[in-house]
């Protein structure tokens, strides 16, 4: 049987999907998938995935809109990391990118609620600005005792 061009290149490489659609991701079967926020706010568009935009809202109600935005983000990994066996790499809020302290915040509140629910370490990434501030931000020692790895996009 002859193999498609995803078939053959998985055969030399690693695939990774840049996207939110988890019924896409399904149907590719990457090995890992880089999300980000424009990504993100193109799935939850889509009406098959209207139960994770709602527990993100429950949440921003509760505990303010950053933490809405970094549930979302997660939960939205959540379900793409039941369909790969690699990682997911989840982004910083870029509006953070020229704020070392906050990306920090943001980027340790994205691992707790990864830990919080099950994830390891090995399965995430953290994507953080390759601004001045977000390579500062990427080389506190949290992350890499954590076992986390960071993507300076």
């Amino acid at each position: 049987m002859k193999q498609s061009a995803l078939e053959q290149l998985k055969a030399f490489t690693v695939v990774v999907a840049d996207t939110g659609d988890i019924n896409l991701i399904d149907k590719l079967r990457p090995r890992d998938v880089t999300t980000n926020p424009s990504l993100i706010l193109k799935a939850a568009q889509m009406p098959e995935y209207s139960g994770l935009i709602l527990r993100a809202k429950e949440v921003a109600q509760k505990h303010g809109v950053g933490q809405g935005i970094d549930y979302l983000f997660m939960v939205f990994g959540l379900e793409i990391l039941k369909k790969i066996p690699g990682r997911i790499s989840t982004e910083v809020d870029a509006r953070l990118s020229f704020d070392t302290e906050n990306t920090i915040n943001r980027a340790q509140n994205i691992v707790r609620l990864y830990e919080q629910n099950g994830i390891p370490p090995e399965r995430i990434l953290i994507k953080i600005a390759a601004t001045w501030e977000g390579i500062e931000a990427a080389n506190i020692d949290f992350f890499y005792r954590a076992g986390y790895r960071l993507c300076r996009c």
